[in-house]
């Protein structure tokens, strides 16, 4: 599978990080003062919100939220993948399939019928929208296109993701989950056009890893409130245990050891996480500058900050890369690129 063309789009609603947690400190009533520490720990200086910050006051339950991700998630959709054919060089109509993935909203029918009808794809366009992936969802899709265009080299496949998480924050919550997520986590969508034959950086192996006992660890508390953040403070030592290990393991299956790989493409998660998969691979820091770049600017934008991140990433020709993201499950998904 080769990657013709990844974009990227963020709201136009533009806040530095101070803005946010003023506004977020107004609308929760919880000590400004703790919440700034929990904002500043995160390393974000700024993020895209899908709603001006006044407007976050009105989402008084979670059909008003859930409103506003169909209608804005939907425009911001529409613009990734508009930008990601057009550098391609794509018209919507060779397009032959379409993931969709995302876990901040939901709507039936599903956004990825809507987009089709929107963006003039073919009605025999074959759709597939995922759902729970959180995180990992922007590297497992590009999995499932790779699997994909084994079976259909001929075709265009295209994966869009599309996070909104501001709209989930809580306003009752005053947990330490939820203050980290409201200084963490950004909007945005994502989008992917791949072929089975062509140019761009390619695709040459896939692996996903679901490790038992560990859903505690990472995803939403569903509720009449919406989708209440659950974020477990084991998860950094998790990610510390298991996910060196996997990822040797993955390459040496293919000949390869962390030392010989040129690119690494990371979810950035929190910083936290980026500096126990440095630390735990051995790796220099000059390796997941990109990542860092991404999380400074965006926050973590769930399932579209791989993407984000790739889009960022000027891969060594001639050197093996890896992407990687994680997300609930709890899980990982780690692919092996060759540019």
């Amino acid at each position: 599978m080769h990657i013709s063309a990844v974009q990227t789009v963020l709201p136009d609603h533009r806040y530095e990080q101070a803005e946010i947690t003023e506004a977020f400190a107004r609308l929760t009533h919880c000590d400004e003062d703790l919440l700034r520490r929990f904002h500043e720990a995160t390393g974000v200086t700024g993020r895209s919100l899908a709603l001006p910050l006044e407007d976050y006051a009105k989402l008084d339950s979670f059909g008003r939220a859930n409103d506003a991700y169909v209608e804005i998630g939907l425009d911001l959709s529409e613009r990734a993948l508009t930008a990601a054919l057009d550098q391609a060089g794509v018209e919507p109509k060779r397009v032959d399939h379409l993931l969709f993935c995302s876990t901040t909203g939901l709507a039936t029918p599903s956004l990825d019928a809507r987009l089709a009808k929107r963006m003039g794809l073919r009605p025999d366009v074959k759709r597939l929208p995922v759902f729970g992936l959180g995180c990992a969802a922007g590297a497992s899709g590009l999995s499932r296109l790779y699997d994909y265009l084994r079976g259909w080299p001929d075709h265009v496949a295209v994966l869009v993701c599309l996070e909104l998480c501001s709209l989930t924050i809580q306003r009752d919550d005053t947990s330490i989950a939820n203050l980290v997520a409201s200084g963490l986590f950004g909007d945005a969508a994502g989008a992917v056009v791949a072929t089975g034959r062509g140019r761009g950086p390619e695709v040459v192996a896939t692996r996903s890893r679901l490790y038992a006992g560990t859903e505690h660890l990472m995803g939403w508390e569903v509720g009449d409130h919406g989708f209440r953040l659950v974020l477990d403070a084991d998860l950094t030592s998790f990610v510390e245990e298991v996910l060196a290990g996997d990822i040797r393991a993955f390459l040496a299956d293919y000949g390869l050891t962390p030392d010989q790989v040129g690119t690494w493409i990371c979810h950035p998660g929190g910083p936290k996480v980026i500096e126990k998969i440095v630390e735990t691979l051995g790796l220099p820091p000059k390796a997941v500058e990109v990542t860092w770049r991404s999380l400074r600017r965006h926050g973590n934008l769930s399932s579209v900050s791989v993407l984000n991140v790739l889009q960022e990433t000027r891969g060594r020709p001639g050197a093996p890369a890896v992407l990687m993201a994680l997300g609930p499950g709890f899980s990982a998904e780690l692919l092996l690129l060759h540019w």
